[in-house]
């Protein structure tokens, strides 16, 4: 049964995973965005705020194009290599100051933003190449275009920032594809298009769809097959109007005013997209930055029932403790394993490989304890009554003692027969004879218990001890003897007025369950058991009350009184037997 239940709970921790539902992704996501180690800004970029008090100062927003122009150039008297304008400019200027922005735009590189409005007007941007299988790729669903006057001077790159499961940004794709089969560039991917003239870019695709982008003057940027670019959140210089610290950089320019620009959520905070852009922009640069691989999935599948099963079967087959300890290793190797691999560049998730690695090993860790339990109870309802409570908590302690399958071991066997007990219960009333018969098992029990012995059952008026099973005991043979000594004395002061047949004898037995894995009766079967009824049967014609089997007396201290050898059932050769005057 267990193994059942745990089977299905393996198939539906699985299914989240493979089928990547909501709440796997999402665990996934913040995972990296925890673990994902920290960049340096390259110092090739600089971020410019248009803040709310340049806007009061300048009257309201939008700022005059005349004023842009005068602020373009100021940035590129101060050094600036490069202006991105992380804004759009879709209506002509009321002021008329578009023919010297535009200008201004063409002193050195620039770049303008798009942004999507859904309208389905779709720029045209000729110069990207597929090598391999054309698919893949974000759909973008139209944008605000620009002013020709403006667009005659400069790139455009469409300032996109598309948000994952949980609504946060953390992959932009460096191209978009439009309907018609054209790619629009990112605004942070046209950066580098404006510094190093470049006319063309090369995606390269496989099987899964976009393997990598390539862009001149730079490596090959590693992309999932969208096409996005996993976001490292670097902290690019920013500066404002008043400082322009801009010397040698290439300075994205956005607007921080309130209610001007939508700030977007990230995983660091909220941000407006020209601080989004310019991080895009960044992240291109670094070679080893993180990006999911395409074989990801089938890894983290690999992972989660791999960990898994190892955490079940260590619960299962070791000891709790020991399954326990086990287990944790199992888990710190599974989250150091996706830490490193996450360090290494390559975002492969094994938080749900820990997650169900914990619910499937506090499940078998359960059904252990349960079985364990269920176990114990057997023991103590089986034993309780015919073993020292100390022998009964050492078999609950461990119950590898006991051999429920049956093992063979050679023990000691005592049989005890009331003389006499029918013309007892002829003279006396029921309540009467089971009082007696009561006390006198009691004294026959309590005194095999004391020489570490089991009573194994009552047979009516008889009894069945035995000894070195199921707990293994020095000396049995003495201490079955001692046993019986004590009983003959307790049972002679007791003044019950019955006599006791004892017999004893020594060999080998099969010892064990008798029953079933869930209802089980632990016995012994075997000749030596057997003997061992037949020398206390043979008390009563051999005139002793004590009789002792051969192999009994080979290996015990006592001074044995040898008697005359006697044939009992089943054996075709008379017994040597002995006693104790």
């Amino acid at each position: 049964m267990k193994y059942k239940v745990y089977l299905l709970l393996v198939v539906l921790l699985s299914l989240p995973l493979i089928f990547q539902s909501t709440p796997t992704e999402i665990i996934k996501l913040r995972t990296f965005d925890a673990l994902v180690k920290n960049y340096d800004p390259s110092g090739n970029f600089v971020i410019l705020n248009i803040t709310e008090d340049d806007v009061e100062k300048e009257g309201g927003w939008p700022l005059p194009r005349q004023r842009l122009a005068e602020i373009n150039l100021e940035m590129l008297g101060r050094g600036a290599i490069g202006v991105g304008w992380a804004i759009s400019f879709p209506q002509p200027d009321r002021m008329g100051g578009d023919e010297d922005f535009g200008r201004a735009l063409g002193y050195a590189p620039s770049v303008i933003a798009m942004f999507e409005d859904g309208k389905g007007v779709y720029p045209s941007t000729p110069g990207t190449v597929v090598v391999g299988e054309d698919k893949g790729g974000i759909m973008t669903s139209g944008v605000k275009e620009n002013l020709l006057l403006l667009t005659q001077n400069s790139y455009e790159g469409l300032a996109i920032a598309p948000t994952d499961i949980d609504q946060l940004v953390r992959r932009i794709p460096l191209l978009v594809r439009t309907p018609n089969n054209d790619w629009v560039p990112s605004f942070g991917t046209q950066i580098y298009k404006s510094l190093f003239g470049i006319k063309t870019y090369i995606i390269k695709t496989n099987d899964n769809g976009i393997q990598e982008i390539s862009i001149r003057g730079i490596p090959p940027v590693k992309t999932d097959s969208l096409g996005r670019k996993w976001i490292s959140w670097v902290n690019t210089p920013q500066t404002d109007l008043q400082e322009m610290d801009v010397n040698g950089k290439f300075v994205i320019v956005g607007v921080t005013a309130a209610g001007v620009m939508p700030q977007i959520a990230t995983p660091v905070g909220l941000l407006e997209p020209h601080k989004i852009q310019a991080a895009l922009a960044e992240s291109i640069l670094i070679q080893d930055s993180p990006y999911i691989p395409d074989y990801s999935l089938a890894v983290e599948i690999l992972i989660y029932l791999v960990t898994v099963t190892l955490i079940w079967l260590v619960l299962i087959r070791f000891g709790i403790t020991l399954g326990i300890a086990l287990g944790f290793t199992i888990m710190l190797s599974t989250g150091s394993l996706g830490y490193y691999l996450i360090q290494k560049s390559l975002l492969i998730d094994v938080t749900w490989s820990l997650i169900s690695q914990f619910i499937a090993g506090s499940t078998a860790f359960y059904l252990r304890f349960r079985e364990q339990y269920k176990l114990r109870q057997q023991i103590k309802k089986q034993f309780e009554h015919y073993l020292d409570p100390r022998q009964v908590k050492l078999l609950q302690s461990n119950p590898s003692l006991l051999k429920l399958g049956g093992e063979r071991k050679y023990c000691t066997f005592l049989f005890t027969d009331v003389r006499g007990f029918t013309s007892l219960s002829e003279r006396l009333e029921p309540e009467e004879v089971t009082k007696i018969m009561n006390k006198a098992l009691t004294i026959q029990a309590d005194a095999v218990k004391e020489y570490g012995g089991m009573v194994d059952k009552y047979i009516g008026d008889a009894m069945m001890a035995i000894f070195n099973a199921p707990i293994d005991l020095k000396d049995h043979e003495n201490k079955a003897i001692l046993a019986a000594q004590k009983i003959q004395a307790d049972m002679e002061q007791s003044n019950l007025g019955i006599d006791i047949g004892i017999g004893i004898n020594s060999g080998f037995a099969i010892i064990g369950n008798m029953g079933s894995d869930t209802r089980f009766d632990y016995s012994a079967i075997g000749d030596a058991v057997n003997t061992a009824a037949r020398l206390e049967s043979a008390t009563k014609d051999v005139g002793v009350d004590l009789i002792i089997g051969h192999n009994t007396k080979k290996s015990c201290n006592f001074k044995l009184e040898l008697l005359k050898p006697i044939k009992v059932k089943g054996k075709k050769q008379s017994l040597q037997i002995y006693t104790i005057r």
